[in-house]
This record gives structure tokens, C-alpha cells and sequence, in this order.
């Protein structure tokens, strides 16, 4: 854990700034992010190597192309870090997220390949935490019925999935979304444009069924959990 002193001097050097803003946005690997924030590879591996031991940003191999690697922005620790700052230099300094609220739905679009798990379970999330104020989508590149473990693992969290179906991604190429996400490397790298979308991001997410074990799948809720909190304040999907 770092001290909100450390914090600040990593934070403040300006490369390390730019890609926490990227990382902030969408999964990266490190040849997207040289392009984004023009340095050398070099220099961003050195900064992502500092960023990921403070434990600021994490890293998962590519599912797509084993010879990438997906970083990530640890999100919800800055807020942690942040108010720690605050509270260091004067004790009746508090932080408080602002939930914005907005008169119409997003829309947001989420992918992975089968439409079995992760999606889906994306889907479900995202109508329950703004309680309809997003309105969610899922499909796939190669649809699949929904994996046993994503309908036992979500009816835990309360929420029931099992009457939800698969689709093919094609059915909303020309549907307009605030956001489309893609949550699977193979994917990313086949999903056409959507006319309409506001914008995409990616969250590299390891696939559950291919390892099969209740724990993938909870593992997996989890972080679709605090990422579709962050993208419900984002967007301004509460009710």
C-alpha cells in the first residue's frame, strides 16, 4: 500500500499521468498505448512496470495472440488513494463520488465471443446496479447457450439470467449505443463498427468456461461488478 505522498510523486510524473488516462478509458496493450501517448516502447514498458509493482494497474496475457499483453487501471484503489491525500493534509477533508443522473437510457453494448458467460452476466449487472437506467445488450461472434455456471453464479448475487437468450452480434451493427465494450480478446480483434456508437472500450477478461470452475465465474462477476460501477457514474446511469 502505498502512502498518499507516494502516491502523488507517482502519479505526478506526466507519461505515468497519460497512461493511467488511457488505461482509465479501455484495456490497452502496450503497442496501443506507445501510439496514444507518443513515447517509445521503451519508456511506456518502464512506466507500466512502475505503475503495475505500486499495484496501480494490472496486466493479463491476450487470450487472442499470446505474444500481447492486456494492462488495466486498478480504478477503484485511486478513489481510496485519493481521499487518504485529502484527508493527510487536513483532516475535514472528505471525497465523495458525484452520481450524475441523465433524463434519457444509455445504451451500452457488451461482447465477448460465445455470449455464454461473460456478456450476459455483464448484462444482467448493469440492469441491476442502475436499476434499468442503462439499457444493456449482449451478444457474441459465435453464439453459445448460456453456461450452467453464469446462471448458478448470478442467481447467488440475487439476479436471475436463465431466461435470457444468445445472440449474434450482426443483430445490432446498426443499432445505436452510448458505449460498446468488448469483454474477450479474440473478439475485440472481429468486432465490426456499430453505427450510431458513441465509443468502445475494451476489458480483457479471462473466459470462465474455458477453465470451468465455480470460482472463474464469481472471480468474473466480481470484476464486472466495480467496472460497471465506475461505467454507471461514467455515463450518469443511476436512477
Amino acid at each position: 500500500m502505498l502512502t498518499p505522498l507516494e502516491f502523488l510523486r507517482l502519479t505526478a510524473d506526466p507519461q505515468r499521468w497519460n497512461l493511467l488516462e488511457e488505461l482509465g478509458r479501455s484495456d490497452r496493450t502496450v503497442g496501443e498505448l506507445v501510439d496514444l501517448v507518443g513515447s517509445p516502447q521503451n519508456l511506456v514498458s518502464y512506466h507500466l512496470g512502475t505503475l503495475r509493482r505500486a499495484g496501480l494497474v494490472s496486466s493479463r496475457r491476450s487470450s487472442a495472440d499470446g505474444r500481447d499483453t492486456y494492462y488495466r487501471a486498478n480504478v477503484p484503489s485511486y478513489g481510496d488513494y485519493l481521499a487518504k491525500v485529502g484527508a493527510s493534509l487536513h483532516g475535514g477533508v472528505r471525497l465523495e463520488q458525484a452520481r450524475r443522473h441523465k433524463s434519457y437510457r444509455s445504451r451500452v453494448l457488451f461482447l465477448c465471443t460465445g455470449n455464454s458467460s461473460r456478456s450476459q452476466m455483464a448484462e444482467a449487472i448493469a440492469r441491476r446496479v442502475t436499476d434499468g437506467a442503462i439499457d444493456a445488450k449482449s451478444a457474441g461472434s459465435h453464439p453459445k447457450p448460456l453456461h450452467p455456471q453464469a446462471i448458478a453464479v448470478m442467481a447467488e448475487r440475487g439476479i436471475d439470467i436463465s431466461e435470457q437468450t444468445s445472440k449474434h452480434l450482426s443483430r445490432f451493427v446498426r443499432s445505436r449505443f452510448d458505449r460498446v465494450i468488448t469483454l474477450c480478446d479474440k473478439v475485440r480483434e472481429v468486432c465490426p463498427e456499430f453505427d450510431g456508437a458513441g465509443s468502445r472500450s475494451h476489458w480483457s477478461m479471462p473466459d470462465p468456461a474455458a477453465e470451468g470452475s465455480k470460482e472463474a465465474f464469481v472471480q468474473v462477476a466480481e470484476e464486472l461488478e466495480w467496472r460497471i460501477d465506475l461505467l454507471a457514474d461514467e455515463l450518469g446511469g443511476r436512477r
